[in-house]
This record gives C-alpha cells, structure tokens and sequence, in this order.
C-alpha cells in the first residue's frame, strides 16, 4: 500500500509485490510492520523442530529442512522490512528451494537412483536462482511454487494412508488445516484489501499467513520425521510438550544408537 507520512529508510518500493499494509506506519526502517514480525513465530516453530531433531539424532535431512524454515522465515522478515526488489529474492528463491527439499525428503527413499535426484535437485535450485535474480516472473512465480506444492501432496497422501497411528494422523491433519486456513487468510488479504485499508482495524491476513505457515511447516515436518522413523524401525510416537505443543519422540534399537 501506499506510505504514510513517516519517511523510509530504504527508499523508495522496488519490489513487483505489496500487501495490504500501509507502509512505515510504525517505523521507518520497517515498512510492512506486521507482516514482518509475524516471521518470529515461524523461526521459534523451526528452532523447536530442530533442537529435537538434533537431539534425537534423526537423519541430517530433517535438521536441513528445519534450518531452510529459518532461513525462509529470515528472508520474509528482510523482504517485508524493506520491500526492495533485491530482498525479494531472499524471501522467493528460498521458498522454491524449500519446496524442492521437501521432494528430495518425500521421495527419495523409494527412489532407485539416489545420486541422481539431489544432484538434478541443487542444479535445478541452482539455475532457478540464477535465473530469478534477472527475470521479474511475478506471476509466473506464483503458478511455479504452486506447481512444486502440488508435487509433494501424492506422496504425503500416500503416507497418511500407510499410518495407523491417530496422533500422527492428526499431525498430517493440522498440516493440511492450516494450509487451508492460511491460503484462504492470503487471499482475503489480496481480494479485499481496498476494503481491508477503510476499517478501523486491518486484520492483518498476510501476517496470519505467516505465522499459520510456520506453524504449517512444523506438522509436515514433525509428520515426515515420524514418518521416515517408522520406516527405520525407530519406534516413533507423536508427544506434547506441556501438554500441548506436538513433536515426536523416538526410540532406535541399541545397535543403531
């Protein structure tokens, strides 16, 4: 949206996309506010995940993937912030980069040839960056992740259907719920924002799709790990922390500790 009357740090707006936030309303070094604090939740939902993923000793894989949460999460703050086209990149080159991780760690262990998926992976991650630091796809990137997104749901269906267990099940629901509720936040946000910008109080949906997406990424990576647990043998059940926070806990077989 347009400025206030607060002056900006970073100049003028570069970048191809805005929200429905009245820029530098509160700040002059942040221009969309809400849609940049609404990253923490995202990092501390990534720094849970892998403090358990470093501590239980899963695969490097599931480390990785909660560290490109951050670093996603990192990127969006950076881009919001300042809402220059150069930064914007730091915010959508990491989102496809995260979505091709998340093929690599879906797929990769019924696949054959396994030197041959991360090695197309990272040269295909490689080039898009390369090429997304000249081209302004605006659009086009849109229906690109969207495409990757689509990718990942017949194999995550594929293992709700394998899981017997209702906690892990339940995982896999709150994944696909608030992908849901936070595309649907998104959208409002977009569709109705000359009528968000007149109320007294701007819902903020953006921000809400933020903090919906963190926590989004945190149940599909929680149920990916158990998951790939079952897979190894490592006795895996869904806990709560204080009764409430969900993460999975394991227990390996003495020779493979």
């Amino acid at each position: 949206m347009e400025d206030s009357g607060i002056s900006s740090f970073w100049g003028p707006v570069t970048s191809t996309t805005e929200l429905c936030e009245e820029n530098y309303a509160h700040s002059s070094y942040i221009a969309e506010f809400y849609n940049t604090i609404s990253n923490i939740p995202c990092i501390l939902f990534a720094l849970i995940g892998l403090t358990n993923a470093l501590r239980q000793r899963f695969e490097k894989r599931f480390s990785v993937l909660h560290i490109s949460n951050m670093i996603l999460a990192i990127g969006s703050m950076i881009f919001h912030a300042t809402l220059q086209h150069v930064l914007q990149q730091s915010d959508e080159t990491p989102m496809v980069w995260e979505m091709l991780l998340y093929l690599y760690v879906l797929y990769s262990p019924d696949w054959h040839y396994r030197s041959t998926m991360p090695t197309f992976l990272f040269l295909y991650g490689a080039a898009f960056a390369v090429a997304h630091s000249w081209v302004r796809f605006g659009i086009g990137f849109k229906i690109h992740y969207v495409g990757l997104c689509l990718l990942c749901i017949p194999r995550m269906y594929k293992y709700y259907i394998q899981t017997k267990d209702a906690a892990a099940k339940r995982l896999a629901k709150l994944y696909v719920a608030t992908i849901f509720l936070g595309t649907a936040c998104w959208l409002f946000d977009r569709m109705f924002c000359k009528k968000l910008s007149r109320w007294y109080v701007n819902p903020q949906g953006h921000a809400w799709w933020h903090v919906l997406m963190g926590f989004n990424s945190y149940s599909a990576n929680a149920f990916l790990m158990f998951c790939r647990a079952q897979q190894l043998g490592w006795e895996p059940r869904v806990v709560h922390l204080f009764r409430a926070f969900p993460y999975v806990k394991i227990h390996k077989p003495k020779k493979q500790e």
